[in-house]
């Protein structure tokens, strides 16, 4: 009994953590046409106890970044090259920043260019009391780059209308799996923290 309940206990906390390991910094859309302008959503979750303040991405060579969204008590830097190009966009706020329980959406346009195959997207996020994370490891890393596919043009160059309705929907979606994730991992934590509880109540 006492064998199967510490297993159970093991499972909890390994799902849970799990669910909380699975909160990235990514780009959306994962997969995009060549030759297409598309809307990207880079998504910051917080993942430390204390608020994220900053966040930098690195653009791609096969993007052309030409639009930002603003976005509410944050400021963005552009970094571009000789020819004009960006290179980085980076967001800084100098409020209270995304907290523990936050995430937050940074969303730009770019066009992606006829020849591009992957799309790799660096990021590096920085918190509060000045730590800065890297996103900027291969795919199985613990760190990863978000990485963005990029499909054979299947018609007429898209300018973006369809593409941002597309894009928005899909970052949406994924938005609220990562929320339901949270939401049963913090779940099986306490169900697996009541457990242990119950068991050094009997022991005592």
């Amino acid at each position: 009994m006492k064998k199967s309940l510490m297993v159970s206990l093991v499972l909890l906390f390994t799902l849970a953590f799990a669910g909380a390991a699975s909160a990235h910094v990514t780009v959306q859309p994962k997969e995009v046409p060549a030759n297409s302008y598309q809307v990207f959503t880079l998504r910051v979750p917080t993942e430390k106890d204390v608020a994220t303040t900053q966040v930098k991405v690195e653009v791609p060579a096969g993007v052309d970044v030409s639009r930002l969204e603003p976005k509410p008590d944050w400021t963005y830097e552009l970094e571009k090259n000789a020819d004009g190009k960006i290179v980085s966009v980076t967001w800084k706020t100098a409020g209270k920043g995304l907290s523990a329980t936050e995430f937050g959406q940074f969303l730009f346009q770019g066009k992606v260019a006829a020849d591009a195959k992957e799309l790799t997207w660096k990021a590096y996020q920085t918190y509060a009391d000045g730590s800065v994370v890297e996103w900027t490891g291969a795919p199985d890393a613990d760190k990863p780059a978000s990485v963005t596919t990029v499909t054979v043009a299947t018609g007429a160059e898209d300018h973006g209308h369809g593409a941002a309705t597309d894009t928005t929907t899909a970052a949406n979606a994924d938005d609220t799996k990562s929320t339901w994730t949270l939401v049963l991992s913090a779940a099986a934590l306490v169900v697996s923290l009541i457990a242990l509880f119950l068991v050094v109540r009997k022991k005592a």
